[in-house]
C-alpha cells in the first residue's frame, strides 16, 4: 500500500471516529432504548415500556428538563454555567399560581409577566458575568439563592394550589389547556412546547450570525473580542435566553402539577447540565449542539423510566445516572479535537 493510500485510509478512520463521537448521544439513546425494551416488565405479554401511554409519559416528563437544557446549552457553549435555572423555574411556577389564583390576573398577562421576570433575571446575571467579570458559577449560585428567596416571599413560604374556573381564586380554564394532550390524546402539549423550543434553537444556531459569535466566545473569548465580536452583548443575551426558558419551564411545571411551590425545581439544574454533557456539548465551551442536548435529555428520561418500571431502588438509580454522566464526560475527553 502506498503512502497516499495509507493517508486515505487513516483519514477515513478519523472521519468515522469523529462521526461516532459527534453523534454519541444519539447512539447512546438508541442503546438505552433497546436495553429498555429488553429489560422492560411485561403484562399479559405486552412490553410495558413501549406502550403508547408510557412513551407519552416519558417525553412529557422530559419536557421541563429539556426546555431548561436548551437554554443551558447556550450558556455552556460560551463556556459558562447557570446554577439558578431550577430556582427560576420555582419562581416562575409560584408567580404563575399567585398571579392567576390569588391576584385574579388573566392567563396572558400572567404568563407574559412571568416570562419577562425570567428574562430580566437571566439578563442581570449575564451583566454581572460579562460586565463586572464575576465567574458565572458564583453569579448563578447567588442567583439560585435569590430566586428561591423571592419565590418564598412571593408565596408566603407555602405552595399555592391551582384550581380552574371563572370564580375568584381560580385560574382561567385556558391555562389548564397547557397540561392537556392533543393529536387524539397521544401527545402532551408540554412535549409540543419542548419540541418547538428545540427546533427554534436548532435553526437559530444554524442560520444566525449570533450563533457564530456564540461559538467564537466559547472557543476563545480573547480572540473573539479582538475580532470584533460583541462579547458582553453575547453573554448578556445568552443568560437572558436561559432565564426566559427556565421561566417557560416553570409555567409548564405549574400547569402539570396544578400548583406553584417555592421548592419546585430543586436539583433541576443538575439534570439539565447532565443532559447537555451527555449530549456532547463541551463544558469548556465552543463545541456542542441543541440536537445533542435533546438526545441527552431523552436518554435520561428513558433511563429514569425503565429504572422506575423495574422498581429499582432510588439510591441505585442515582448511582446508575451518575455513572452514565461520568461515561459521557469521559467520551468528551477522548473525542478528536479536529
Amino acid at each position: 500500500m502506498t503512502d497516499v493510500q495509507d493517508k486515505v485510509v487513516a483519514t477515513e478512520r478519523t472521519s468515522v471516529v469523529a462521526t461516532l463521537f459527534r453523534f454519541q448521544s444519539v447512539f447512546g439513546l438508541i442503546a438505552v432504548f433497546i436495553a429498555a425494551i429488553v429489560f422492560s416488565p411485561r403484562k399479559n405479554g405486552e412490553i410495558l415500556f413501549i406502550s403508547a401511554d408510557n412513551l407519552a409519559n416519558v417525553v412529557r416528563a422530559v419536557s421541563e428538563i429539556g426546555i431548561i437544557a436548551v437554554g443551558m446549552t447556550f450558556v455552556i457553549l460560551i463556556g459558562g454555567i447557570d446554577l439558578s435555572v431550577g430556582a427560576v423555574l420555582g419562581l416562575a411556577a409560584v408567580g404563575s399560581a399567585v398571579l392567576m389564583v390569588e391576584d385574579n390576573w388573566g392567563f396572558l398577562p400572567s404568563v407574559l409577566v412571568v416570562l419577562v421576570i425570567g428574562l430580566l433575571f437571566g439578563a442581570l446575571q449575564g451583566i454581572a458575568t460579562a460586565m463586572i467579570g464575576i465567574q458565572s458559577f458564583i453569579v448563578t449560585l447567588a442567583g439560585l439563592q435569590i430566586a428561591r428567596g423571592l419565590a418564598r416571599i412571593w408565596s408566603g413560604g407555602q405552595g399555592v394550589a391551582i384550581a380552574y374556573g371563572d370564580g375568584p381564586n381560580e385560574a382561567p380554564a385556558s391555562f389548564a389547556l397547557l397540561g392537556e394532550r392533543t393529536f387524539g390524546g397521544l401527545v402532551p402539549i408540554p412535549v409540543i412546547i419542548f419540541a418547538v423550543v428545540a427546533i427554534v434553537a436548532v435553526v437559530f444556531l444554524r442560520v444566525s450570525a449570533f450563533s457564530r459569535h456564540l461559538y467564537a466566545v466559547g472557543g476563545n473569548e480573547k480572540a473573539a473580542r479582538l475580532s470584533g465580536v460583541p462579547v458582553v452583548r453575547v453573554k448578556v443575551a445568552v443568560f437572558a435566553i436561559c432565564g426566559l426558558l427556565a421561566s417557560l419551564a416553570g409555567i409548564v411545571h405549574a400547569v402539570q402539577l396544578n400548583q406553584g411551590s417555592p421548592n419546585d425545581g430543586l436539583g433541576y439544574e443538575l439534570d439539565a447540565i447532565a443532559a447537555v454533557v451527555i449530549g456532547g456539548t463541551s463544558l469548556a465551551g465552543g463545541r456542542g449542539s441543541v440536537a445533542g442536548t435533546v438526545a441527552g435529555a431523552l436518554l435520561l428520561g428513558v433511563l429514569n423510566n425503565i429504572l422506575a418500571l423495574n422498581n429499582i431502588d432510588s439510591n441505585i438509580q442515582l448511582l446508575i445516572k451518575g455513572l452514565v454522566i461520568v461515561a459521557a464526560a469521559a467520551l468528551q475527553r477522548l473525542r478528536p479535537t479536529s
